[in-house]
């Protein structure tokens, strides 16, 4: 008898620890998400004029913050449904965490590397931006063009696989699932607009993982707050789910 209270006891301390890591894991997927839809309205132009503005050096910051949110964010969805999701969820996941890996990176530079280069080396810069918009200069950039080209794909197919791999597991909302995989398959379309244009295509993804990071923090709360004897966890889980 004991014994019985001893992992009783064992399972209240490690519980909420998972469920916390999980819970936080949500909010940085919701807080990402928030200002990736947030900053396309407003985002500077991509040319060398802006790297040197106060808008410029508060949103790249930020974005930098924002692509290691996702990262977490994602991880955590992946890990509440990794049995459910299978290989299809794996692939997209792999995938997504690759894309934001890059874009973290680029993103870094945009905010810390490329603002000190803008007065001594302004023909890379516009280079660098060239390859992002779609219109590269005769500037040698190494293998930068080929990368980035790289990233949109796995934000593509990433971003396709991880929705559909999500509305099959039905833990999370199959509605932000559907608007995830739909966006991100959607993505090449916006190449037919300016890059300004382009911009807007990010806001329903963003929304998505909002949504999802968001229902993964109520889950989570909510299995927190039961006690262990509790029965009112599937409940939460299908409501949501719904």
């Amino acid at each position: 008898m004991n014994t019985n209270r001893k992992t009783t006891s064992n399972q209240n301390k490690t519980g909420p620890t998972a469920a916390g890591l999980i819970r936080g894991a949500g909010l940085a997927a919701l807080a990402a998400g928030i200002i990736y839809a947030g900053i396309q309205p407003i985002h500077p132009p991509d040319i060398l004029a802006s790297v040197t503005t106060t808008a410029w050096a508060i949103i790249t910051p930020l974005k930098t913050a924002m692509a290691i949110l996702f990262m977490v964010g994602i991880t955590g969805i992946y890990a509440r449904q990794v049995k459910e999701a299978g290989w299809l969820g794996l692939a997209g996941f792999v995938l997504l965490g690759l894309c934001w890996a890059l874009q973290t990176a680029f993103i870094f530079a945009e905010a810390f590397v490329i603002p000190p280069l803008s007065a001594v080396a302004p023909t890379f810069i516009e280079g660098f931006f060239g390859s992002v918009n779609g219109h590269p200069v005769d500037t040698y950039l190494g293998a930068l063009p080929m990368v980035y080209a790289l990233l949109g794909l796995m934000y593509m197919l990433g971003g396709l696989l991880f929705g559909i791999a999500t509305f099959r597991a039905r833990i999370l909302p199959r509605g932000a699932a559907v608007l995830l995989a739909a966006a991100s398959a959607l993505t090449p379309l916006a190449a037919m607009f300016p890059h300004e244009i382009q911009r807007y295509a990010g806001i329903p993804v963003g929304l998505a993982l909002a949504w999802l990071g968001y229902a993964l923090f109520v889950e989570r709360r909510a299995v927190a707050a039961q006690s262990p004897a509790g029965s009112a966890i599937p409940q939460v889980a299908q409501s949501i789910v719904k």
